[in-house]
């Protein structure tokens, strides 16, 4: 028993190690992470990477090419949900194995960047709670997102004005968990029909697409919208914004439509 579970042992030592050090060498700049009131303990830390190192182990358990991963980056409990941000993870991504390719705002600004991660550092921020959703999407839609991640797609589908609440289909801003849904809309419509936001937002309003919708009271938009540079509500319709119905794009809102395009498809929790 011992030697069969030594080489285990080693095996995931080696991969701690590796995760650790892919995190350690990106710390300093906490690429495009929202700025921290204060630095993470060691003990955060050390919860992050357990984290990122069972996610991969899963992943690799799994046998799948590519994943939509999602962390609990802040307590949405309010609006019903679990999970705050969702990156899309390659497995053999020219960056490294299991890279992290997600959207993410520039330090509370109104801009946002496309960054290329290990799994270590996709979980090292200041999370709400040490948990992952991981949606394996079936073999064929695996199939054709690999196919997307080897061209320039996903790069024309990320709009740098970032709105943390930007309506579904507008194409003024675009928060981080739209591109992923606005690149899975690239992937999952027949080829050669989605190759812009614009042409992907077609898309899903052909698909009679309905995203979450918050309920943002006039005092809590207002507070946004003067106090908070990546938080506009201009690109909303006018009636619907009234009457506090923001229509947005959260991670529900891209495992909704995995659900309706892909049967295949399954979930799994790493806590």
């Amino acid at each position: 028993m011992r030697a069969r579970s030594e080489p285990r042992r080693a095996a995931r030592r080696l991969l701690a190690g590796l995760l650790l050090a892919g995190a350690l060498s990106t710390l300093p700049a906490q690429a495009g992470q929202a700025c921290a009131d204060k630095p993470l303990s060691a003990g955060e830390v050390v919860r992050s990477m357990d984290l990122a190192q069972r996610t991969v182990q899963a992943l690799e358990d799994s046998g799948a090419r590519v994943v939509l991963v999602s962390r609990a980056g802040q307590d949405l409990s309010r609006y019903g949900l679990r999970y705050s941000h969702m990156g899309v993870a390659v497995r053999d991504h020219p960056r490294g194995r299991w890279t992290v390719v997600h959207e993410l705002n520039d330090c509370g600004t109104a801009a946002s960047g496309l960054y290329y991660e290990g799994m270590g550092n996709f979980f090292l921020t200041d999370l709400h709670r040490f948990e992952a959703q991981v949606i394996i999407p079936g073999a064929a839609l695996q199939e054709r997102l690999a196919a997307l991640f080897a061209t320039r797609t996903p790069l024309r589908l990320h709009e740098p004005r970032y709105n943390m609440v930007a309506y579904v289909y507008s194409t003024q801003y675009q928060n981080s968990n739209q591109w992923v849904l606005e690149t899975l809309a690239a992937a999952s419509a027949p080829p050669g029909e989605v190759a812009t936001r614009e042409e992907a937002q077609g898309w899903l309003k052909e698909m009679r697409y309905q995203p979450t919708t918050l309920a943002i009271p006039a005092s809590t938009r207002l507070g946004g919208r003067m106090f908070r540079a990546n938080v506009a509500f201009d690109d909303h319709p006018f009636d619907r914004r009234m009457a506090g119905q923001i229509d947005t794009v959260t991670t529900d809102a891209v495992r909704k439509l995995v659900r309706a395009v892909d049967p295949q498809a399954r979930t799994l929790v790493v806590d």
